[in-house]
């Protein structure tokens, strides 16, 4: 049985896998960097009920499987995960750093 999700006016199942990769898949996803990907993606998917179902991050690349509402599309969804994943990310190390 799947897991049927609904809103007012439809009831869906929606599941993407998405695949995130830093400039040139340059090996930069290491230690506490890794760590603080993983809570900033959970973190911005809260903010838009979007659901992370699981999550993966090698080296050069970060695995999302998301579970992602009818009202919003794909591209805005992980338009918006990489743009200020990626602005969050850097800020933080960066403040930590210096």
């Amino acid at each position: 049985m799947q897991d049927w999700r609904s809103l007012t006016y439809a009831k869906w199942v929606c599941k993407c896998h998405v695949a995130i990769a830093p400039k040139r898949r340059r090996k930069a996803l290491y230690g506490s960097v890794r760590r603080k990907a993983g809570e900033i993606l959970r973190e911005l998917c809260g903010r838009k009920g979007v659901e992370a179902l699981e999550g993966y991050a090698s080296p050069d690349h970060i695995h999302v499987c998301l579970s992602v509402a009818p009202k919003y599309s794909m591209a805005m969804v992980v338009g918006r995960l990489k743009g200020k994943s990626a602005i969050r990310i850097y800020r933080e190390m960066i403040q930590e750093k210096g």
